[in-house]
């Protein structure tokens, strides 16, 4: 028989999911296989045959999208939903990942986004680090605070009309 401990862990996801709004009840699955395709996708193709799939590369500079109310509270319930599935993705589920899944869903429902990377040092190792960030209006749907703190080398938008 099953581990208990694995069924109570169950019921209780189960029981947090119950309590969620309608939409991300219908786009949870679909979003959690998506962000295992995304992870697939840029474990195996370069990143010039994903940019392309991003939007329109706008070089450095995000352009200036406006998004109504109803736009941006449908971009949280996206975001919202991308950052659901990926705490319970088994594979690569981090900022990337989730930037493609929710420029993907911020194109289902015609919405303007802006794709940002960005590039910055850290302080204690020198290393380089990365990071994606979705926006649509003024809020930050994926990549938490925006990235903030880092260097934008690419933007990729669509204003949402096509």
């Amino acid at each position: 028989s099953p581990d208990p401990m694995a069924r109570l862990r169950l019921a209780e996801r189960a029981r947090h999911l119950a309590g969620r709004e309608l939409f991300i009840k219908l786009w949870l699955v679909p979003a959690w296989i998506g962000l295992g395709l995304a992870s697939l996708a840029i474990t195996t193709l370069a990143f010039k045959r994903i940019a392309p799939r991003l939007g329109t590369f706008c070089g450095l500079t995000k352009p200036i999208a406006t998004a109504s109310a109803n736009q941006e509270r449908r971009a949280r319930q996206i975001g919202r939903t991308v950052q659901l599935a990926a705490r319970y993705a088994p594979w690569r589920s981090d900022c990337y990942p989730q930037a493609i899944v929710a420029r993907l869903l911020l194109g289902i429902y015609r919405l303007p986004f802006a794709v940002s990377m960005g590039i910055k040092r850290d302080a204690a190792t020198g290393e380089a680090k990365a990071h994606a960030w979705v926006e649509c209006g003024q809020i930050c749907v994926t990549g938490g605070d925006g990235g903030r703190e880092y260097s934008v080398v690419a933007v990729f938008a669509c204003t949402g009309r096509g």
